[in-house]
């Protein structure tokens, strides 16, 4: 019994996992076909996940992440916003720019983590909470390349914030985690020399959520 129930839950969780990449919702003949599995395992699975809300359906039948992905995900970011601190520490002091640890919540990004340099005269004042879409701004753009299987950085100017200039990088190898961590700034940034910093700040999160 231990071992059908692992099993189980092993099963369950790459079927969350599917619904997280960020493709449209798919149809359970879909998923038991990506997952290996009869239609009767994925019916069954869906059923336990729908009752606790951590898949839905909708009026066409296909499968999406339900809110209940959200609560745990908003029950993490605090562990999070703890354990980016330092990296973001170090890296608005080296650049001289506010960084950011940016997380997707669906089609949007949440800025969990934010520290402004000490040394500067101006930099953006960028807060924590605040959310744009995916598709607007270097932290969204990372973690949407972070999608499609790119880890290198992004460019943006302007987008979130008039004359505001962005980079940012995905956070890689995290199977449970789309973010980015980036950097702001209204003076020029330098994407030669800063992006590979931002880089190197998102390569060392990750080793230390693995």
């Amino acid at each position: 019994m231990p071992a059908e129930s692992s099993q189980t839950l092993e099963r369950g969780l790459r079927l969350l996992r599917l619904l997280a990449d960020g493709r449209p919702g798919r149809t359970p003949t879909e998923l038991a076909a990506e997952l290996g599995l009869s239609r009767p395992a994925v019916y069954r699975l869906l059923t336990t996940l729908q009752s606790e809300g951590f898949v839905r359906r909708d009026g066409d039948g296909r499968v999406h992440l339900g809110f209940g992905v959200l609560v745990l995900a908003r029950a993490v970011q605090p562990l999070l916003r703890e354990g980016a601190l330092p990296t973001l520490r170090r890296l608005a002091e080296e650049v001289g720019a506010t960084a950011h640890l940016t997380v997707a919540e669906g089609d949007d990004g949440l800025a969990v983590a934010v520290v402004e340099p000490s040394w500067t005269d101006m930099h953006v004042a960028y807060r924590e909470g605040s959310r744009h879409p995916l598709t607007r701004g270097a932290a969204g753009l990372a973690i949407l390349a972070l999608r499609q299987g790119r880890t290198a950085y992004a460019i943006s100017e302007g987008q979130l914030q008039e004359g505001a200039r962005g980079i940012a990088a995905p956070v890689p190898g995290v199977p449970w985690l789309e973010a980015s961590v980036g950097v702001v700034s209204f003076t020029p940034l330098a994407p030669e020399s800063i992006g590979p910093r931002v880089a190197a700040a998102a390569a060392e999160l990750a080793a230390a959520l693995a």
